[in-house]
């Protein structure tokens, strides 16, 4: 998503961005200058690139010492920690789209290697029978209609899946054969051999994964979680592993998260846990940086922004 905000810079202006906290990386503000953008403090600063996705008070501090400015700039794609905060005086973008690619490979991987029995194979220490699913001509739901959504999808082009998506606002995806609307996501669970969670965490979506959504799935079917640990009730995961409710869960997001040593998710044999590496700090490097630098030289021009947040919806 995309809007216009700012002037365009004459004379050789160069857009003023603030870049912050104090311990943002060196890379960003290669990125900041990369695109155009003159670095300087927040009281002269016209647009903000913030570095620290947890860190909230700061923001709120910077913000409040910047009165020119009319545009913030997020690390992540999901931005449940500054909600709070979204306001209309500000143009907000955040990282949507930008680690579509990986994330969306990584649920690809849990998905296959759930529903191909890897996990039991990884942990066994003798040879054992044959076991799992094939995802080829299988049936896939996956939860959001993003970046994450529209790579996965292409994907799995070459399984000849049948690929169910469930988004807020409904229209046609390439590749795509059924768009439900997102109060219809329960009709997307019967029938899916993989249901994959990839949408914002909204007090709507907290919670919507519960022992019952789990009966609709398919016994064999797995789960996979690249989005917000929030979406699912983790009790009533863990009884579904445990009673074969469903196949499994392929989880890199958890709630809680750091997922403490001894919790019973550890020791499901059906379930696959990697700790949030949808989006390594290597890979997204290069890729928020391109954001950043694209953004600022856009900033800069007076033209549309990458990445917008819906102030409304909250994402």
């Amino acid at each position: 998503m995309a809007t216009t905000v700012g002037r365009s810079m004459t004379n050789g202006d160069a857009p003023r961005i603030h870049l912050g906290p104090a311990t943002a990386p060196t890379w960003l503000a290669d990125a900041v200058i990369e695109g155009g953008g003159h670095l300087v403090d927040a009281g002269a600063a016209d647009g903000i690139v913030w570095g620290d996705a947890r860190d909230v008070s700061s923001l709120v501090n910077v913000l409040a010492d910047a009165p020119q400015a009319r545009w913030v700039q997020l690390p992540f794609a999901g931005i449940e920690n500054f909600v709070d905060h979204l306001d209309e005086d500000h143009t907000w973008t955040c990282g949507k789209g930008v680690y579509a690619e990986p994330v969306a490979e990584l649920a690809l991987t849990l998905g296959v290697a759930g529903l191909r029995n890897v996990n039991n194979y990884a942990r066994s220490t003798n040879w054992t029978a044959p076991a799992g699913v094939n995802l080829l001509d299988g049936r896939v739901t996956i939860l959001g209609g993003g970046g994450i959504t529209e790579s996965l999808v292409r994907l799995l082009q070459p399984w000849n899946c049948h690929i169910t998506v469930v988004r807020s606002r409904v229209q046609a995806m390439e590749g795509v054969d059924e768009v439900l609307e997102a109060d219809r996501f329960a009709d997307g669970l019967p029938g899916a051999d993989l249901v994959v969670l990839a949408l914002a965490l909204t007090p709507e979506t907290e919670g919507m994964f519960s022992q019952d959504e789990f009966a609709l799935m398919e016994n064999h079917a797995w789960i996979v979680n690249v989005a917000r640990g929030k979406h699912i009730v983790t009790d009533d995961l863990v009884v579904a592993l445990e009673s074969g409710t469903i196949g499994g869960a392929g989880l890199d997001v958890t709630d809680p998260e750091p997922l403490p040593e001894t919790h019973p998710l550890w020791s499901q044999p059906n379930c696959i846990i990697t700790p949030h590496v949808g989006n390594t700090p290597e890979m997204a490097k290069p890729l928020l940086a391109k954001r950043v630098t694209e953004n600022v030289r856009r900033f800069g021009r007076g033209e549309s922004l990458l990445g917008l947040v819906d102030v409304d919806a909250g994402y």
